[in-house]
Formats: C-alpha cells, sequence, structure tokens
C-alpha cells in the first residue's frame, strides 16, 4: 500500500515573535507538526527549530517580503503607540496584496478605557482612553478596514495576560509583593483583576486561526471568574513566600503613585542614558494604581460559546508564574521545564 501523503504545515508568520507573547506563541506553534511558524524579528536572530525573518514591522517592503509564501499572520507587535500602530498599518497593507489567508490581531482590554460592570464586545469606550488604549483603537480600526475590503480577521482582547515571561504583570507584581510595597490594598485593590494566562491567550490565537467562526469576530480572552486585585495579590504573595502579606493604606498608595512613581522614572531614564547597569525599583504607576480600583469584567462567553475555550486555573497559573520567577532570580533550576499545555479548572 503507498505511503499515504502528510499535508505540508501551514506557515505562519507572528510579528513581534521576540516578545512575551509572540515567543510563547512561536514555541507552540513549533511543537505542533500542522504549522511551521516564521518569527519576524526587527534585528538578525537565532531561534532553535523556528525560522527567523528579518523584518522591521513599519517597513512596507520588508513586511512584503516576509509575507512572501505565507497563509497566515499574527500581530503581537509591541512598541510605542506610534510604533503599533505603523506596524498595524504597514501588515494589512501587505496583506492586501500577499493573499494572506487569515490574521489574528491581538488588541487590549485597554481600549474599553475607563468602562465599569460587565462589558462585551460591543460595549463603547468610556473616558478617558489611555493613549495606549486610544493606539488599540486605532489599530483595531486598520484591521476592521483590512476586513472590509476582503480580508479575514479576528480581533483579541485580552485581559492582564499573566504567566510564565510576563514581565508586567508576574515578574513587576513579584517584586513589589516582595518589596512589601503591594499586598492587600483595602478599597484600593476592590477593582476586579482580567487575568489572562498566557497559554490560554495562545490557545485563543490558535482557534482563531484554524475556526471559521472567528473570521470577522472581536473576543474578549480573560478568566470567566476573576478575583478582585486583593485576592490576586495576597494569593501570589502567598505562593511567592512574600509573608507576611503587608496591609497598605490609601495614603502609602498614593504617595508611590503620585509622588515616587516620577521620580523613578525619571531616575530610570538618568540611567540607562548614562547606561549604567543599575535596576531602578519599580513604579506604582497611576494608570496601574487606577486599574486596580476599576470595577471592570470583561464578559468572555462569546470566546467560551463560539470558540470554544476554556481556562487555566488560577492556581495553576499562579504556581506556573512563581516557578518561572524563581529561575529568573536563580532560586531553583533554570533548565527546569515550565507548563507546555494550560490545565484548565
Amino acid at each position: 500500500m503507498p505511503d499515504i501523503a502528510q499535508p505540508s504545515p501551514s506557515r505562519v508568520l507572528v510579528v513581534g515573535a521576540t516578545g512575551f507573547i509572540g515567543s510563547r506563541l512561536t514555541a507552540a506553534l513549533a511543537r505542533d507538526p500542522a504549522w511551521h511558524p516564521i518569527a519576524a524579528a526587527r534585528r538578525a536572530s537565532r531561534q532553535s527549530d523556528v525560522e527567523v525573518v528579518t523584518c522591521d514591522a513599519t517597513d512596507p517592503a520588508a513586511m512584503t517580503r516576509a509575507l512572501a509564501g505565507v497563509e497566515y499572520a499574527v500581530n503581537c507587535i509591541a512598541g510605542s503607540d506610534a510604533t503599533m500602530v505603523a506596524a498595524t498599518r504597514t501588515l494589512c497593507d501587505a496583506a492586501r496584496r500577499s493573499g494572506l489567508r487569515r490574521l489574528v490581531h491581538l488588541s487590549s482590554m485597554a481600549v474599553y478605557g475607563a468602562a465599569t460592570g460587565l462589558v462585551t464586545e460591543s460595549a463603547p469606550a468610556v473616558a478617558p482612553v489611555s493613549g495606549y488604549g486610544v493606539a488599540k483603537q486605532e489599530t483595531e480600526r486598520l484591521v476592521q478596514e483590512y476586513g472590509q475590503d476582503g480580508g479575514q480577521a479576528a480581533i483579541l482582547r485580552p485581559g492582564c495576560v499573566y504567566g510564565p515571561g510576563s514581565e508586567q504583570w508576574t515578574g513587576r507584581i513579584a517584586r513589589l509583593l516582595r518589596a512589601g510595597r503591594l499586598g492587600d490594598l483595602g478599597a484600593d485593590g476592590d477593582g476586579i483583576c482580567n487575568l489572562t494566562y498566557v497559554d490560554d491567550l495562545v490557545t485563543a490565537i490558535r482557534a482563531c486561526l484554524t475556526q471559521d467562526e472567528a473570521v470577522g469576530e472581536t473576543f474578549n480572552v480573560a478568566m470567566a471568574d476573576p478575583p478582585d486585585w486583593n485576592g490576586y495579590l495576597v494569593r501570589f504573595a502567598r505562593a511567592l513566600g512574600a509573608t507576611p502579606v503587608h496591609r497598605l493604606s490609601g495614603r502609602q498608595l498614593r504617595l508611590e503613585s503620585k509622588l515616587a512613581a516620577p521620580a523613578l522614572k525619571l531616575a530610570a531614564i538618568g540611567t540607562r542614558v548614562a547606561r549604567l547597569p543599575v535596576r531602578m525599583p519599580d513604579a506604582i504607576t497611576p494608570s496601574l494604581a487606577a486599574l486596580m480600583r476599576q470595577d471592570i469584567r470583561l464578559d468572555v462567553s462569546k470566546a467560551a460559546q463560539r470558540l470554544g475555550l476554556g481556562e487555566t486555573s488560577l492556581d495553576w497559573g499562579i504556581a506556573s508564574s512563581v516557578r518561572w520567577v524563581d529561575r529568573m532570580r536563580g532560586d531553583s533550576d533554570p533548565h527546569a521545564e515550565t507548563p507546555r499545555e494550560t490545565r484548565a479548572q
């Protein structure tokens, strides 16, 4: 009996592949024989078992070359607000000419601004909206225009993406908890913490690449029943061994966000300019303090129903986060394996 020919793996370009989410996605796709991931990087680099293409995401010619022969693309680009918008415009323009089968774009819950309550994908933004949120709104508009022009596209709006590799919502928070600068915040931590475990987001991206129900749609991606910020901070602190968990007053948090944060930002800029090998303490910015008070809950029922998405339990997510944080500090085996797949509740 003749051998049955196996289908060739689908080629998918990951724009922003060297970032936190992009690198996690690229690694997951590389383990699946159905996919051939191509990591788009601004500078030449080497990634084990992954094809790398040098590409300035804001350069039309470079993006056109990167999309040659590619069937799918995922936009994980990070950077300044202007860079995110320019890169998304360049990607959509090049995709119109390349015959791309499908584009998956990562946006953010920041597009909702100061909205409160249960927020569906059709909810309008509520002022004020951060500069980052405005930039994400513009990138979504560009992707929607691409879809109106005949391209297939899906948009994902994750919450606070945490887990191994997350400097913003795992590494930074862990350092602040261990320093006693975060903990139980009382009323200032009663806002809803819309956590998104990184591998759950990777699963959502892969679902949007393969499922026709995703085309032309936008999906919130986060825990269906998230904790408040106090709940996350206290559980994370205990898992880290950062006990006793500190109870911070509102006055302390205001001093951190309104006085210490600007000074720390200026100091960090100075050390970068002077190229000093010094890591400045993390700032508790006014935007972070406001988010921890914001009573916004992402409605994720659409993603669950149409894409069949589950979620990783908070206990599992925190445990894997602690293992990653400890490896970064050298407290455990740096070669220990991180979880490769999500563990559903």
